[in-house]
């Protein structure tokens, strides 16, 4: 049993034979104690304050009391207003480090058939220009995010929307028509999705070029986008599409073939995957039948123009449109109908979406539709809302070619990697080796430094700080993983085990390397209710840290005393363990050697 559960155990005790009260042992949260008190772990007395008739202080004195009486692995205690501060007898950390050992899984939940089915939606990228920095950023918070909520014990379905139709589909098979060539990903020596993007920035800049003309001719700017031929060929294909005209459909299917396997081949490098896509040219008009047959039932109206309306005024948002007047569908209407599919597909308890904070109003208004059409789960649903990346030089955009590729930015990192271990100059590899570990650490650089900051907030990547082996960076915590692995195994070369150290008393810093790591369960907790895999990035560099000063200050393999020593490589070898669980759930390799 864990050190909390023993102490919540003993605190319900406690509390029943002082006061009378029942409390379940399950909730009493023990938390570590913060640096500036005396303490191991911290229980919150306020709830037993009234039925105790006492206050505060004289509570946890109370219960403080009772604990170094009764409980033999608290040893003394303070109080702090409702705070009880426990030190624990440092023998007990001992026994906290052989459980933490035998545990499989540590950390994690078990999954059950009857465990809640969340489905995370996560990518949803345009089949008219590659992935960027913008699309790594969510792929990464979304597979972390189902690992992590997998690692709390839930079942879970990764899944992607892809945008597949629409005008800007359409602009780019339109530059292909025009300018192409009969170019292709062969041909070229391009992966699809790129040559695909070049002719986006293609219809873009002859776009832009007969607007200048038009205007030069006296136009409004509004007038030009009117009669822009460009834009008027670009809608009639969009027509045709609409209206399944075989040679536009085929060309469709073609330029979105070389897409997806360019798409493909950027997730396998990122090491990211899905368990069902869908895509919108499916999933539009099984938007339009959920949206007629809410009107039918008087969720929504229509107006006198034909168009279909939701009037949300009474949650305190406005009518929303979700047929347009010559019947065709808006992104909302898409969202309903991938909403009913996915519903059809699978039994899902919750839904999360993981979208830009530029969309949070959709899915307020999305939210209140689903409800409303009789999901059960639409009310519920969770925006996990992002914050924009950028690079120190600024915004990305699409249309003008201006963004970071995914693809680029993953050999640039790599690039970074090899040139960092060139003048580190360690090592004895062969050029095979060097190169995965090039990669691994390239890719581990990329994948930290982006899930490390709060989810929710804006954030700048700088390639070049994220690949620095000092500070909270993926390379450091990899490197501290490797060094570990090396201790351990040359104390396998030595004869030396794991293994008689029952009886040593752990110093002050092994001591607090235990708690540390007897903290993980309750993170990856967290971490999963609270949606940020920013919580497991900081607790993993923040143990890493912690060994660090542990390793500086204290010898392993020179131990004399056999015992000792056996605890320090258990110790070891349990924040290696944890080191690569936590990297696991971010999507993170370790490296075995550095």
């Amino acid at each position: 049993m864990s050190i909390d559960n023993i102490i919540a155990q003993a605190v319900a005790r406690a509390v029943k034979e002082l006061y009378g009260v029942e409390t379940d042992p399950a909730s009493i949260v023990p938390q570590t104690t913060k640096k500036e008190f005396e303490g191991n772990l911290t229980v919150v007395v306020f709830p037993w304050v009234k039925a105790a008739r006492k206050s505060p202080e004289a509570v946890g004195t109370e219960i403080g009391n009772w604990l170094v009486d009764n409980e033999p692995a608290v040893n003394r205690f303070n109080v702090i207003k409702g705070f009880l501060n426990i030190v624990i007898e440092p023998g007990y950390f001992t026994s906290m480090l052989r459980h933490i050992a035998e545990t499989p899984d540590y950390g994690f939940k078990k999954t059950t058939d009857e465990s809640p089915l969340v489905m995370v939606e996560y990518s949803s990228p345009n089949t008219n220009k590659p992935l960027h920095l913008g699309h790594v950023r969510n792929n990464l918070l979304g597979y972390s995010l189902s690992r992590i909520l997998s690692a709390c014990g839930n079942r879970v379905v990764k899944t992607n929307i892809v945008n597949d139709r629409g005008i800007h589909i359409c602009k780019s098979m339109l530059a292909w028509k025009k300018w192409g060539d009969g170019a292709t990903p062969e041909s070229t020596g391009k992966k699809g999705d790129h040559l695909i993007g070049d002719f986006y920035v293609l219809f873009d800049k002859h776009y832009k070029a007969e607007l200048k003309e038009l205007i030069g001719k006296g136009l409004s700017e509004e007038e030009a986008e009117k009669q822009s031929p460009l834009m008027l060929e670009a809608r009639e294909m969009l027509r045709r599409w609409e209206q399944k005209d075989p040679e536009v459909r085929k060309l469709w299917e073609m330029m979105n073939n070389w897409v997806y396997a360019g798409f493909d081949e950027t997730y396998k490098r990122l090491g990211v995957d899905f368990d069902k896509i869908y895509y919108e040219s499916n999933t539009y008009l099984e938007g339009k039948d959920k949206v007629l047959e809410g009107l039918e039932k008087g969720i929504m109206y229509r107006k006198d123009d034909g168009s279909v309306w939701a009037d949300l005024t009474d949650a305190g948002l406005d009518h929303k449109l979700l047929l347009r007047s010559d019947g065709t569908s808006v992104y909302m209407t898409q969202d309903i109908g991938t909403a009913k599919l996915r519903y059809q597909d699978f039994p899902i308890d919750k839904m999360i979406y993981v979208v830009g904070n530029e969309q949070n109003y959709h899915f307020q208004v999305l939210s209140l539709l689903l409800d409303r059409l009789g999901f059960k789960w639409g009310k519920d649903l969770v925006h996990f809302s992002y914050g924009m990346v950028e690079l120190p030089e600024g915004k990305m955009k699409s249309r003008e070619g201006t963004v970071v590729d995914a693809d680029d930015l993953m050999d640039e990192m790599i690039q970074g990697a090899r040139e960092v271990s060139a003048e580190r100059g360690k090592g004895d590899f062969t050029p095979e080796e060097s190169e995965e570990i090039a990669r691994i650490v390239g890719m581990g650089a990329l994948k930290y430094f982006l899930l490390k900051v709060d989810p929710r907030k804006n954030m700048t990547f700088n390639p070049k700080e994220s690949i620095d082996f000092n500070g909270n960076t993926g390379p450091f915590i990899q490197y501290t993983y490797a060094r570990i692995r090396s201790v351990l195994r040359k104390a396998a070369d030595a004869g030396y085990k794991a293994e008689g150290y029952e009886a040593v008393v752990p110093n002050e810093k092994e001591i607090s390397l235990i708690q540390h790591l007897a903290d993980y369960p309750s993170v990856v907790a967290e971490a999963g209710r609270s949606y940020s895999p920013a919580l497991i990035a900081n607790y993993v560099y923040d143990l890493v840290k912690e060994y660090n000063q542990f390793y500086h200050d204290y010898s392993i393999l020179n131990e004399p005393d056999a015992s000792v020593r056996a605890l320090r490589l258990a110790l070891s070898a349990e924040v290696a363990r944890v080191v690569k669980s936590g990297m696991s759930l971010l999507g993170i390799e370790v490296p075995e050697r550095m």
